[in-house]
């Protein structure tokens, strides 16, 4: 006989209960995904076919750019064992980095030079000593670790070449300027790499009035892109002009920067906040002041220049003399400094609000061991995002 505890235990393995099918709309999936980090959305292409085609299209790409808040850092590393170059990425507070790409056939001496827009990076290395062309360039997005070398503008392989990164926001497409050398005569040549043809072409385009070609020097490996326009330093007298490829028109201008006191050496070119930053570097003045003075062109219509000064905290000799090389958000500066090698490397960021440095240490991943060998050259800032190539 049942008791009344086996009927009720019958009752419920036997009764069919009915499945509840829960349905999310699309919209808040999309919501969802597009607020994750870029490796995560890319999993989720496995889920599904439908997730797969919205991961994939071009309006959840710029979805996904538009709300990120993510940044990370693009280091380079030159072996001196092995001369390679070896191109890696880190988080954004630290910690151990992975692996990119390494670069075969490189030489302490080449002169290397990162570049960052919408998540992806530009980078060039130029031979230092060679007559000719050899350079290489590559297109990275360290997010999803996919990359294309450009492919070689130049037939002849003569003169010395520089690639500038740029984005044209008439056309919603990144482009690289190159500006080549010729010597005997001395010439320059400039070509425009498209995204969306993936070819190089010949441009005619003549200098501002007043202005002369030899005022870019023999090499150009820093630059900044501000509203579709490509602005570089050049030398000559003072007041050292910027001078502004507009890659809407195609055309030429200068921007003046404020007048300074000579320094010992040309100025630096950065982005702060998304403007134009200058820095006038005089390295007595910044030994005796431990002070530096960056010039941001706040408004970039009436030419209108802020001068931001830094204090640093400790001696600049003992702190590698650190120099700054990128924004990482709109209150913080990267500073690289000689002290960039060994099993745990550092950099130094600046905080504009605080008006203090914090360090950021990074260490060997078990993708990349460090060695003693290895110098670390650059460390840029950039947004993640799944931009393709």
């Amino acid at each position: 006989m049942e008791t009344a505890e086996e009927k009720q235990q019958q009752q419920s393995t036997t009764t069919d209960y009915p499945s509840v099918k829960i349905s999310i709309p699309s919209e808040v999936i999309e919501d969802i995904l597009s607020r994750l980090p870029v490796q995560s959305t890319l999993r989720f292409r496995s889920v599904s076919k439908p997730w797969l085609s919205l991961i994939s299209h071009p309006s959840f790409t710029k979805l996904h750019f538009t709300r990120s808040t993510r940044t990370a850092l693009f280091i380079s590393a030159y072996d001196h064992s092995t001369r390679q170059q070896h191109l890696l990425s880190a988080p954004r507070d630290g910690g151990p980095v992975s692996h990119l790409l390494t670069i075969d056939d490189a030489s302490v001496h080449d002169i290397t030079q990162a570049q960052h827009l919408n998540g992806l990076v530009l980078f060039s290395s130029v031979k230092l000593f060679s007559a000719y062309n050899h350079d290489k360039a590559f297109l990275l997005n360290p997010s999803t670790h996919k990359f294309f070398k450009l492919p070689d503008p130049c037939i002849d392989r003569k003169g010395r070449v520089s690639y500038l990164f740029g984005f044209d926001e008439s056309r919603n497409e990144h482009k690289v300027l190159m500006i080549r050398q010729l010597r005997n005569p001395t010439t320059y040549e400039i070509r425009i790499f498209s995204m969306s043809t993936y070819s190089w072409r010949k441009i005619d385009a003549e200098p501002p009035v007043g202005f002369t070609w030899d005022r870019l020097g023999v090499y150009i490996n820093i630059s900044v892109c501000v509203n579709s326009v490509i602005h570089l330093m050049c030398r000559g007298d003072l007041p050292f002009p910027i001078l502004a490829f507009d890659l809407r028109t195609e055309m030429f201008s200068v921007i003046n920067t404020p007048q300074v006191s000579t320094p010992d050496e040309d100025p630096c070119i950065i982005k702060i906040n998304g403007c134009i930053g200058v820095v006038f570097f005089d390295y007595n003045r910044v030994m005796e002041n431990n002070e530096m003075h960056i010039w941001i062109l706040q408004d970039y219509e009436n030419h209108v220049w802020v001068r931001e000064t830094i204090a640093f905290t400790e001696p600049w000799a003992e702190l590698g003399y650190p120099f700054p090389r990128d924004s990482v958000n709109m209150d913080e500066i990267i500073f690289c400094s000689t002290k960039m090698s060994g099993n745990v490397t550092s950099l130094l960021v600046y905080n504009k609000i605080r008006r203090s440095f914090k360090p950021l240490q990074f260490t060997s991943g078990h993708q990349f061991p460090f060695s003693r060998a290895l110098r670390f050259t650059l460390a840029k800032c950039y947004v993640e995002s799944m931009m393709t190539l």
